[in-house]
């Protein structure tokens, strides 16, 4: 009998209940975007620049007045040889930078920009137009998308995880 029961002993000890973690997850997730305009604009100085050897200024150049609307001019300068018969050299450059605008801002109207500014270094991004841009995601995991205008993207994704430990 103490056979017997050491055996059952061994037995029950060794067949012990299986335990397991199943853990199973479903992640769904769409995205619509649209893209939005933008203008990044800058404006271009005017420069003036003058330069010379034997040389006197009479009118010193100069820039022009200021007015909303309109580029800054200038007036170019005069000069005269300090010591005849020797060599000189004399330099004048100016550059015209953008008009100053009476306005300063820009609309946009609909994703689309119709009135850009008009300085030297500008950057100017369409928007987007919706459309008949459209995702759903059924419970079932069905997905459906529908493409948009220009400027559109639409992602959509199902990822189901199972794990066994």
């Amino acid at each position: 009998m103490r056979r017997f029961l050491f055996v059952s002993c061994l037995t029950f000890f060794a067949i012990s209940p299986a335990s397991a973690d199943i853990t199973h997850a479903i992640k769904s997730s769409i995205s619509l975007t649209v893209d939005g305009a933008a203008s990044q604009a800058t404006r271009l100085p005017s420069t003036l620049s003058v330069s010379g050897s034997n040389v006197t200024l009479g009118t010193v150049p100069k820039f022009g007045s200021y007015s909303a609307g309109t580029a800054l001019g200038y007036t170019p300068g005069e000069f005269t040889i300090t010591t005849a018969g020797d060599s000189f050299s004399y330099s004048e450059s100016f550059i015209g930078g953008d008009n100053t605008p009476a306005a300063l801002s820009t609309t946009v109207t609909a994703g689309v920009v119709p009135a850009l500014p008009t300085f030297g270094n500008t950057t100017t991004t369409a928007g987007g137009i919706a459309g008949t841009l459209a995702g759903t995601l059924a419970t079932d995991g069905a997905m459906s998308i529908t493409a948009g205008g220009a400027g559109t993207a639409a992602v959509a994704q199902v990822i189901q995880e199972l794990s066994i430990r």
